[in-house]
């Protein structure tokens, strides 16, 4: 019997599947520090963000045959020294990215309406001056005829470009490798509509985008500093959904204190799980708790497509 330890859960809907074809599934935790010794008893580990497989858990564990990754970035597995040992590494990038997309503009519609403050001051200061918090929220943007740069247009990208063009929002798209700039997006009678999204290298993008979404993977140098912020609009805004790490978190706060950035959304942080104080308490930043992924629809098709690519492999086996 294959026996699969999903650290950091799965989805009911994969965890069924796989014990349909007579699989054991074991979801309760196991901190990081007892899995060396816990993972003898099991030949793969799913994961999500939270286990980290590195070298020595796989040098500890001779008998582990797969690693699976419920989500799209491998940060927290040693993929290559993995796949060195002949230890499978899989993912699933294509199943939250539709979540992940939904929550970029969550950020943005935020973001313009100023949500992010309005919803800390209401409660404090609602009933007593409801008028001047009426005023000072009265500003406020639509998206429609604005442009977005989407800075690395993969999967996630790609969808954040069909919602903004859903939306009437103009579209720049870099990313560093070729790609397709044709899009099918589907409408709500399940019409398809061929668009296709401009594309621009990234010094274009900063300069002409009212609001820059990265989808980017992890880089060891941020992608957005001092000098890219200095390059954009004066009120533009940034939303990072994709990995902490790749903002500037400095430079950030700089450039939001100076006026030069309007706001900024931040599903990701530079010290997760414990990001910095002044980033979760400045009026100007839209915050969540890395939860791009973390919706009911997402969870299900990851669980599903983790489920099918574990089944796959060890029907080979």
């Amino acid at each position: 019997m294959i026996r699969i330890l999903a650290n950091d859960g799965i989805d009911p809907a994969g965890k069924a599947l796989l014990e349909s074809v007579g699989f054991y599934v074991e979801t309760e935790h196991v901190p990081q520090e007892q899995l060396a010794e816990q993972l003898q008893n099991f030949d793969a580990i799913t994961v999500r963000s939270a286990t980290k497989v590195r070298q020595a858990l796989i040098d500890a564990c001779p008998n582990l045959k797969l690693i699976g990754r419920g989500g799209v970035g491998m940060d927290n597995i040693d993929v290559e020294y993995a796949r060195e040992k002949g230890v499978a590494v899989i993912n699933t990038p294509a199943s939250s990215s539709l979540s992940v997309a939904e929550l970029v503009f969550a950020h943005l519609f935020t973001g313009i309406r100023f949500l992010e403050d309005s919803n800390r001051k209401m409660p404090l200061e609602g009933n007593t001056k409801f008028n001047e918090l009426k005023k000072a929220y009265a500003k406020g943007i639509e998206l429609r005829g604005k442009t977005i740069g989407i800075l690395g247009f993969g999967r996630i990208g790609r969808e954040v470009a069909k919602i903004a063009i859903g939306l009437g929002m103009k579209v720049l798209a870099y990313d560093l490798y070729p790609f397709n700039n044709e899009l099918a997006i589907e409408l709500g009678d399940g019409q398809l509509v061929k668009v296709s999204v401009k594309e621009a290298s990234k010094e274009e993008l900063i300069a002409q985008s009212d609001f820059i979404s990265l989808h980017v993977p992890f880089s060891p140098e941020p992608v957005l500093g001092a000098a890219e912020f200095a390059a954009m609009k004066k009120g533009a805004a940034v939303v990072n959904a994709s990995r902490g790490g790749t903002i500037d978190e400095a430079a950030l706060l700089e450039a939001l204190n100076s006026g030069k950035l309007a706001f900024a959304g931040l599903d990701v942080f530079n010290n997760e799980p414990t990001p910095r104080v002044d980033i979760l308490t400045h009026p100007k930043i839209s915050l969540t708790p890395h939860i791009g992924a973390s919706t009911n629809e997402a969870q299900e098709r990851i669980g599903v497509e983790l489920a099918t690519l574990i089944m796959q492999h060890f029907s080979k086996s």
